[in-house]
């Protein structure tokens, strides 16, 4: 695998060709020139890439590097990713938490359980010194910066030469410039749309993958950066961590490859498990929304935005996919110890069919988020076919060394050229995203908006979805209501899996919305009906209605509701008063069915007859039940007591009031989570569509968003296991330091 060069003694006189002939300086090389092209297009100094009927065939217009401006990055899901790490940093942190509650969307929801926060952390981190659009923006492109050495670390633990590792990573790398996808994960596109966290955790995975590998080659010696790695990808992303635990399965077979595994593993677990663990124990608690992706079919051609199915095969792939073939022929030709890369490219490829077949029943993981590791790994075999391919011509000719590094170099520089020719949207892309809101033509009418509701009394704000938003740089810029403006959640959020109320939320957004999204399949939609959305509305407690089209504000002024500001094109509207606490009427229905509670719920909400007449999870013994999922839920007895609730106190992680209505079901307007914890009533008790109920045992009444056991339980597993590979590397640092004392050194003062 090594050349002559690699063990060639280095003298203090050293000419440039002779460094040049060093394969450290190539695979420097290998890695550079990719990850300096990549950080220059992230960066937004190639503003276009133009075709030319000459040499090189293209030329390149720099322009200024956005990255570097202070400003709010937007486009697709990015746009509004941005308040992610402004909760950690303002409401969590300054409490102790990673994880926790936010109001922000969604009526509450869990932030960063069901989200990773190694990125979001790492952008407050580098808050501390830039400002925090620069400090997002360096985040959410350190992912596929970071990609050509994650491609040469793998391709090093194989066992691979510097030359062959620094061609497998150059062309490695030419993955994240594809063109053809957008939202799968890992290339320069998918991280425009939103997909930061996937990249960061791909390229972590494929240095865990490398440093495995050597583990393994070395005798099963244990290293601590294995699990290390495996941590970090855990905490960037949850579908590549599941991916690469799977294909690492091959080193079990391995003599002493258990060993380096197990140890990986579990070090990986104990760093990870401040969030893993509390994760694992909601995840299987069935608290997320099942979003019920629609599964991407076909083999060959396509891309998802030409009124085709995307595939694992798109047109710009195939001349990869051939070389890719060679490659892995003739790795296994040479009885390279391949078995772990090419799983990692096939099994990703069955997974894929598998998910999309009718009957398999599992759509919480969309199938197309595992093509990115059948890409990635056709790039990586074809990026090793081209390197042996090299070695093996080398060898053939006089002066093997010196041709060697200049068929390499040769290689390098038309990689990188053919990189660049393929390039046309990419940067245009990044130019929009981290020109930021503040470039945008429509700016201005943005900022209008969000000051007219910043000017507002504090409530939830609903608003009419609609692509057209995207003028402001992402349909989802009204998300940042609560970032730009307080006490003004939206309704509307990212995260979808992380909320019990988002299905329900994307009804109500139908009923108010032209031109409604709706992404959750299989709903019962209906559009542009105030009727029902001002009754759906009001169970969540929503303030205002900030209307975009004339059909929704024609809408909203003939069901009567009061405009309260006016900014063009905007219009805002005030809904009925309605309270964040109501006391029930008719006492609660328990569902005791079989079916899934959210189908119970979405029956019940169906139906605007059953608002008044709750119905919930669980409850006390003497309330009715019922086992029907579709109802009629029409509730028990009529309840005659009344009462008056009073002094409410609603923050992000605590809620208290005061009621007269001691004994009597309260219904509590925010998502229902099991850590909230009531003092003075029972309860929290799940309710339709998504809130809480509660039963006050004494005037004064306070709910609390506690940690779990598995939240304890993590905390102190990280910090444990973390705080000893301190000491240990502590210790090690030491021992070195006084195994290169020499024994005859004079003692002091001799």
């Amino acid at each position: 695998m090594s050349t002559p060069a690699e063990h060639a003694p280095h003298t203090s006189r050293t000419s440039w060709r002779d460094r040049l002939r060093d394969p450290r300086v190539i695979a420097l090389i290998g890695v550079g020139l990719p990850t300096l092209l990549i950080t220059l297009i992230m960066a937004g100094f190639i503003g276009q890439v133009q075709h030319t009927q000459s040499f090189p065939y293209f030329s390149v217009d720099i322009t200024w590097p956005s990255l570097l401006v202070a400003n709010t990055p937007t486009g697709g899901d990015m746009g509004a990713h941005v308040l992610l790490p402004a909760i950690l940093r303002d409401d969590l942190l300054p409490i102790g938490r990673l994880i926790g509650w936010s109001n922000d969307w969604y009526a509450g929801f869990p932030a960063l359980y069901f989200y990773f926060p190694l990125p979001a952390l790492f952008t407050v981190l580098l808050d501390v010194l830039l400002p925090y659009g620069v400090a997002f923006k360096i985040t959410a492109s350190l992912g596929v910066m970071a990609f050509p050495l994650g491609v040469y670390i793998l391709a090093r633990g194989i066992g691979y030469s510097r030359l062959v590792a620094a061609i497998t990573a150059a062309t490695g790398s030419m993955y994240v410039f594809m063109e053809s996808f957008s939202i799968f994960g890992g290339n320069i596109k998918s991280t425009m749309a939103g997909e930061f966290s996937f990249a960061w955790s791909l390229s972590l995975s494929l240095m865990y993958l490398g440093v495995v590998l050597r583990d393994t080659r070395n005798g099963g010696k244990v290293t601590p950066m294995a699990g290390v790695l495996l941590a970090a990808t855990a905490l960037s992303h949850i579908v590549t961590t599941i991916v690469v635990v799977l294909v690492s399965l091959p080193l079990l077979l391995r003599r002493r490859g258990w060993k380096v595994l197990v140890f990986s593993w579990s070090l990986g677990l104990g760093l990870a498990a401040i969030w893993a663990l509390p994760f694992a124990l909601s995840f299987f608690q069935n608290l997320t929304t099942d979003m019920r992706w629609n599964p991407v079919t076909g083999l060959v051609g396509g891309t998802p935005f030409a009124g085709t199915t995307a595939t694992p095969l798109p047109n710009e792939f195939i001349p990869i996919f051939a070389l890719a073939i060679i490659g892995a022929g003739w790795s296994l030709a040479r009885r390279d110890r391949v078995a772990v890369p090419l799983v990692m490219t096939v099994a990703p490829f069955v997974g894929y069919w598998l998910l999309q077949l009718e009957g398999v029943g599992f759509t919480m993981v969309y199938n197309a988020r595992l093509l990115p590791y059948w890409y990635l790994g056709c790039y990586v075999f074809a990026g090793i076919g081209i390197g042996l391919g090299i070695a093996t011509l080398a060898r053939w000719v006089p002066q093997r060394s010196q041709n060697l590094i200049v068929s390499t170099g040769l290689v390098l520089v038309i990689l990188l050229g053919v990189t660049v020719a393929g390039i046309h949207d990419v940067p245009g892309w990044v130019r929009w995203n981290y020109s930021g809101y503040e470039a945008k033509e429509s700016f201005a009418e943005y900022r209008s908006l969000m000051t007219e509701i910043d000017a507002l009394p504090a409530g939830r704000v609903m608003w009419e979805a609609n692509n057209e938003l995207g003028r402001y740089g992402t349909p989802m810029a009204l998300m940042l209501f609560p970032y730009w403006s307080d006490d003004h959640p939206s309704m509307e959020g990212l995260l979808f899996e992380s909320s019990l109320t988002t299905p329900f939320h994307f009804l109500n957004a139908s009923e108010v919305s032209r031109s409604p999204s709706n992404p959750v399949r299989e709903l019962n939609y209906r559009s542009m009906d105030f009727l029902r959305a001002i009754e759906h509305l009001a169970l969540y407690d929503v303030s205002y209605y900030v209307a975009w089209t004339q059909e929704a504000k024609d809408a909203a002024t003939a069901y009567g509701l009061n405009l309260v500001s006016r900014t063009d094109p905007f219009e805002v509207y005030a809904l009925p008063d309605t309270d964040l606490i109501d006391i029930a009427t008719v006492t609660p229905m328990v569902y005791t069915g079989d079916e899934d509670f959210l189908e119970a719920a979405l029956n019940w909400y169906d139906d605007l007859a059953n608002l008044d007449a709750w119905l919930v999870a669980s409850g006390p013994d003497e309330w009715p039940t019922t086992r029907s999922a579709n109802g009629p839920f029409f509730g028990g007895d009529p309840i005659s007591a009344t009462g008056e609730v009073s002094d409410i106190v609603f923050d992000d992680h605590r809620i208290s009031f005061k009621t007269t209505a001691v004994g009597v079901p309260h219904l509590v307007k925010v998502s229902y989570f099991p850590n909230w914890r009531v003092s003075g009533g029972d309860g929290p008790y799940r309710a339709a569509p998504s809130l809480m109920v509660i039963v006050p045992t004494q005037e004064e009444v306070v709910l609390e968003f506690s940690q779990s056991w598995a939240e304890i339980l993590g905390m102190i597993s990280t910090f444990s296991v973390g705080g000893a590979l301190i000491v240990l590397s502590i210790r090690r640092r030491r021992r070195r330091a006084e195994a290169s004392v020499p024994e005859f050194a004079a003692a002091p003062g001799s």
